[in-house]
């Protein structure tokens, strides 16, 4: 049972108005739209911009790749070897990946990167500006960015080998265009 207490008499009515308001407004915020998730098409921001304070590699006039990953996610764990073999495959050609870790702990992040083994950057974004620009709607999601700094590709999710084959394409096709 709730109970008011007031220094003075308080109306049973307009104390339930406002109790049916307050559960009104907080009800009403969660049907809000969600943010946007970045989509195909649309510039990003530079990556230092994003991440202050992180070490991050050279991108400028080359195709990055935005992995967003967790501790906690399957199938996040399952595409670091992919990412691991597009690093092998393309950085000599242009190709950069940088590896978002989310987590809220810093240990748990620190933990999931030492355990991978990623041959490319991982970054925290313990202030989570990465993922408030891409929004990303899934872990994993990641962003194929071209050498114009557009992004042109979006995955959400690991499917294996099928990830693994679109990605191929999509870096090779990126690769070839001019700058």
């Amino acid at each position: 049972m709730l109970r008011f207490t007031h220094s003075h008499k308080t109306n049973p009515f307009h104390t339930m108005k406002t109790i049916v308001a307050a559960l009104t407004l907080g009800c009403s915020t969660l049907m809000l739209p969600a943010a946007e998730s970045a989509k195909a098409g649309q510039p990003m921001p530079k990556l230092s911009q994003l991440l202050p304070g992180a070490t991050l590699p050279n991108s400028s006039g080359k195709v990055v790749l935005v992995d967003f990953w967790a501790s906690w996610c399957g199938p996040c764990k399952a595409s670091f070897p992919c990412l691991n073999r597009m690093h092998e495959k393309f950085a000599a050609k242009g190709l950069v990946i940088i590896g978002v870790g989310v987590d809220d702990d810093p240990a748990k992040h620190k933990a999931f990167a030492e355990k991978m083994g990623a041959k490319f950057p991982l970054v925290h974004d313990s202030a989570h500006k990465a993922a408030g620009f891409f929004n990303p709607p899934s872990m994993p999601s990641s962003y194929l960015v071209d050498r114009k700094g557009v992004i042109r590709h979006v995955h959400t999710g690991f499917r294996g080998e099928k990830t693994e084959a679109e990605y191929v394409s999509e870096i090779t096709a990126l690769l070839a265009e001019s700058r």
